[in-house]
């Protein structure tokens, strides 16, 4: 599982899905996310601005990365 670093203590999983480039637009987090297709932690979610904080693991397509704050990433 690949660790994607965050530049502040949280991200949106809109924003982030996008940084660790499991998707390549934010139309697409809109739609992968409103399908049901992205899990967090396990868990189903719906919602493109859940705040995401270091260790949440979130998956899409097989995929899983897991969120690592203060790694000093733009966003």
């Amino acid at each position: 599982m690949d660790l994607i670093p965050i530049s502040d203590e949280s991200i949106r999983l809109g924003q982030f899905l996008k940084l660790a480039s499991l998707i390549e637009s934010g139309a697409d987090a809109k739609f992968v996310i409103a399908d049901g297709l992205v899990s967090v932690n396990d868990e189903v979610e719906t919602r493109r601005g859940r705040q995401l904080h270091d260790g949440d693991v979130v998956e899409l397509g097989g995929m899983s990365v897991q969120v690592s704050a203060g790694g000093g990433a733009d966003v």
